[in-house]
């Protein structure tokens, strides 16, 4: 009876100790499985920088001046010098009209003057008399006034320098509202009007410097100037208009390229942040940051600023010092625990 009643101990203890030890690891499985479960993440630290605000506006190349070449009435063209693209010069004839109507003014100028020439002579020897005279004369200076009108509107010339940018008929159409010719000015300057917003009111102003870049020339950049701030603001668009003159030698910009305009507005402290913090939202333009709150994180949305090489310039959302997330947001959700892997 002895022996087997140790003996019965004996399984006993054993089999307690063996349950023991294996519900021992089963919870330290447990607990391991647990702790693997958390996503790993990799953090950063959001800092305070100064930041260059640097700001970009795209438009396109106007001539500096444009002039629509037309006459004051109808009348059908005869001849037109010029093609689309031709340069122009100042004063050269470009366009000329039906001169018929020119011609009856010349016979007319040509009778009042020799009628006046007349008066005069008699007037000399007596025969006339001072009112006779002083009628002529008026109705001569207003036979030349209609004359150099109709001559100015029947041989049509160049006011500028420049190039022709549209052509509108062919020689025998009758001119209408479309103006025959229109001739561009592109020396010495050329202007592009770009979009600011609101908020850059006060940081653009006449005779600050820019620079202007164009796809068309993409090893070059060139010198601008603010010429002039339009006065009103936009209420639709909540944007102004700020004309930029670019110098333009030997008018290798022309009308129509497009421009890149860019306007140092000074510099503000912002936070910054890596780029690999940035996330964007599926479906949607918004970009957000996870910001790490002792184990947890939050799903924090920013406003971007400029890209800063491998770093984002932020707007808002982000404060000074924050622990911001750069590795593992794939797995990660608003106010969930991580597990850091490791701190840069």
């Amino acid at each position: 009876m002895y022996r087997p009643t140790i003996y019965r101990y004996c399984m006993i203890a054993i089999a307690a100790a063996a349950f023991t030890a294996c519900g021992g690891k089963d919870r330290e499985t447990a607990a391991d499985a647990h702790q693997e479960e958390l996503p790993r993440v990799e953090i950063d630290f959001a800092q305070t920088r100064e930041v260059p605000q640097l700001k970009e506006y795209t438009a396109n190349v106007e001539a500096y001046n444009v002039n629509n070449i037309s006459p004051a009435a109808p009348n059908r063209i005869k001849t037109i010098a010029v093609e689309t693209g031709d340069p122009v010069r100042r004063g050269q004839v470009l366009v000329t009209l039906d001169p018929a109507n020119l011609d009856q003014l010349k016979i007319n100028l040509d009778q009042t003057e020799r009628e006046y020439n007349r008066a005069l002579t008699l007037l000399e020897i007596g025969a006339g008399t001072q009112q006779a005279v002083d009628q002529l004369k008026a109705q001569l200076d207003a036979a030349r006034t209609q004359y150099a009108n109709a001559k100015e509107n029947t041989v049509l010339t160049s006011p500028v320098t420049g190039v022709v940018t549209a052509r509108n008929y062919d020689p025998g159409d009758m001119t209408a509202s479309l103006p025959v010719l229109t001739v561009g000015q592109l020396s010495p300057v050329v202007k592009v009007i770009i979009n600011a917003t609101e908020s850059d009111l006060t940081s653009v102003h006449r005779g600050m410097p820019v620079k202007v870049m164009f796809d068309a020339l993409p090893d070059e950049t060139f010198a601008g100037t603010v010429a002039r701030i339009y006065p009103s603001v936009d209420p639709a668009t909540r944007t102004f208009e700020a004309e930029i003159q670019i110098k333009n030698p030997g008018e290798r910009l022309r009308p129509g390229m497009f421009a890149r305009v860019e306007i140092d507005h000074g510099s503000q402290s912002r936070v910054v942040v890596p780029d690999r913090a940035v996330v964007k939202q599926t479906g949607s333009g918004n970009r957000y940051v996870y910001v790490l709150h002792g184990d947890r994180v939050s799903f924090n949305r920013v406003e971007l600023g400029r890209r800063l090489g491998d770093a984002y310039e932020l707007i808002s959302g982000v404060n000074d010092g924050d622990t911001v997330v750069i590795s593992g947001q794939s797995r990660l959700a608003d106010g969930i625990a991580v597990d850091v892997l490791e701190t840069k």
